[in-house]
């Protein structure tokens, strides 16, 4: 097959495949382009998303945004950095931003890297997630009522961070901070 070919076969068949292409427009029927525009995910309900990308692809990453319709990623780790390709703070901003995702990182909320050392149990995990309570979430009220405003102006914003399971992360910890503030009446979902 032809480039063009493979792609129409490709977005005749996964349409969502070609909700962000930039050349569907040139190679798909009025009809065909219906069908993609169609299965773009839009949703209207106010929903605090939590991700991590522990053991899953950048794409696969993105892709759960976008079909959660994810409007902005606030990144809550202390230390944007990552080993794992694509995820460090720029190249994570420069494929969100490409999809339409805003990108905002918030580090005020996150954990520095000395307190995560040496986690090999839950019970490690409970007891710093009891410190991070404790001496964190309670003087970034500020931070955390700029995250509730984003989600009130964007509807559906992500808190993202390493870890994928959620109870192994802080972001479960800010998420039910956040849900506690004056005028927080949305659902939480982990994805």
């Amino acid at each position: 097959m032809s480039t063009n070919v493979l792609m129409k076969h490709t977005y005749i068949n996964y349409p969502f495949y070609a909700t962000k292409s930039e050349v569907a427009a040139e190679i798909l029927s009025k009809h065909e382009l219906e069908k993609v525009q169609a299965s773009n995910p839009h949703n209207n309900k106010t929903v605090l998303f939590t991700i991590g990308y522990e053991g899953i692809s950048l794409e696969e990453y993105l892709v759960r945004l976008l079909k959660n319709d994810v409007k902005v990623l606030v990144d809550v780790r202390n230390n944007p950095l990552s080993m794992k390709y694509g995820f460090s703070k720029s190249q994570l901003k420069g494929y969100c931003e490409s999809l339409g995702i805003k990108y905002i990182h918030v580090p005020e909320v996150g954990i520095r890297s000395e307190q995560r050392q040496e986690l090999n149990t839950q019970a490690d995990y409970d007891k710093l997630f009891t410190v991070y309570r404790k001496q964190n979430l309670t003087k970034t009220t500020k931070a955390q009522t700029e995250i509730l405003r984003l989600l009130k102006e964007n509807k559906r914003i992500a808190l993202t961070c390493f870890e994928a399971n959620i109870c192994q992360c802080h972001r479960k910890h800010l998420a039910e901070a956040i849900e506690t503030l004056p005028g927080f009446e949305y659902k939480v979902a982990h994805i």
